[in-house]
């Protein structure tokens, strides 16, 4: 039996009462374009969440009733809402969600813990499993100062009994890639379905002239490597332009060369002509997904990232990028070296329309089907 666009409750003939749990609505990134996408399907549901901060999202996300839980009322949420984390089981399993049909919860921190109806169906899509619970707990632990390290065990023990607990309270996992479905099987012991995220595919468009320049683009934290992509170009003397902002970005500028030019935080328009002209994009670290990639190749440059996580899914190795396999100098010199030689291999034309496959069209259609096979089955 299948559902038109707005699905009909399996309680009654009524329109079905959605919620959207999401961890916190403090800027639009990955996370919060898939809760705008999930706005946009379901224009009558409503969202809970830890913190909310109108101005930071999209009017879209906007137009919809948002709860909040008693996080929002604690002293400067809207900036210390990290600090809050162990408190946010407690927070979530106080929410009432007794009215609603289907529960979908956005995840990479606290949100899957929720209580849903017993007659409920609870769809999760997962971004990722907390990193700074699981695999990344050692490098959160090893960064935090000393009376952080002294508290962390404690909690950290705390929050991943929680989270492997509400696992089972989810009827269907979604992964936003292969990688984090294996994580998700790894830490939880569920299998997830794999629907990429949306992308605004459309906003992006190749040019005729290219730069005579690399670029990397994103927060640059330690985890994304970007001081491996500055180690191996001052090493290389090729051109690198970088643009973001984040933790390391003072110590990168001071190790970086004369041929590296850092922009920081820079428009949309800005980053958008620096795809479209960059040689190719650099993509050092690991990712669950790693939006990032398919902006670049809709603008029609190739990717040259490190083969591991989501780009596995998004970049095809030899036509829309190349991959490397060491997080190391040589390594990543290497294989830009492979790709100068053969630059004309990369055609934007087919890289674009590969790309396309990751519109947010693609994610609502197949959301949507998803979402119609999750309420067939308990009927």
């Amino acid at each position: 039996m299948k559902r038109p666009n707005l699905p009909i409750s399996i309680k009654s003939e009524k329109p079905m009462r959605v919620a959207i749990v999401h961890y916190w609505l403090v800027n639009m990134r990955g996370g919060e374009n898939v809760v705008e996408a999930l706005c946009e399907m379901f224009p009558q549901a409503e969202i809970f969440t830890h913190v909310y901060v109108p101005e930071a999202v999209s009017e879209t996300i906007r137009k919809h009733k948002v709860h909040t839980t008693f996080i929002q009322r604690l002293p400067i949420a809207s900036k210390l809402y990290q600090t809050y984390l162990p408190l946010m089981p407690l927070a979530l399993q106080q929410l009432d969600l007794r009215d609603f049909d289907l529960v979908i919860s956005s995840e990479s921190g606290p949100a899957k813990g929720v209580v849903a109806a017993p007659d409920a169906r609870h769809i999760c899509y997962c971004h990722s499993p907390m990193r700074y619970v699981w695999d990344m707990y050692p490098d959160y632990l090893a960064s935090a100062g000393r009376f952080k390290r002294l508290l962390m065990p404690p909690l950290i023990h705390y929050l991943r009994m929680w989270d492997y607990s509400t696992a089972g309270g989810v009827d269907q996992f979604v992964a936003n890639s292969r990688y984090v479905a294996s994580r998700i099987q790894r830490y939880y012991r569920r299998d997830a379905k794999v629907i990429a995220p949306p992308v605004n595919t459309h906003e992006f468009h190749p040019v005729n002239k290219l730069g005579d320049f690399y670029l990397m683009f994103g927060q640059l934290v330690s985890y994304k490597r970007p001081d491996l992509a500055v180690d191996a170009f001052n090493e290389s003397g090729r051109k690198l332009i970088v643009i973001g902002e984040g933790d390391m970005a003072d110590s990168l500028r001071k190790l970086a060369g004369e041929n590296i030019t850092f922009l920081g935080r820079q428009p949309s328009e800005v980053v958008r002509e620096h795809l479209a002209k960059c040689k190719a994009l650099v993509f050092p670290g690991l990712e669950d997904f790693g939006i990032v990639p398919v902006e670049a190749m809709a603008s029609g440059r190739p990717v040259i990232a490190y083969g591991r996580g989501g780009v596995l899914d998004s970049v095809v190795d030899g036509e829309t990028g190349l991959f490397f396999y060491q997080q190391s100098i040589a390594a990543l010199n290497d294989v830009i070296d492979r790709f100068e030689r053969e630059p004309d291999k990369f055609d934007p034309v087919k890289i674009v329309a590969h790309a396309s496959n990751y519109s947010k069209a693609r994610f609502k259609k197949d959301f949507m089907v998803l979402v119609d096979e999750v309420l067939d089955a308990r009927n």
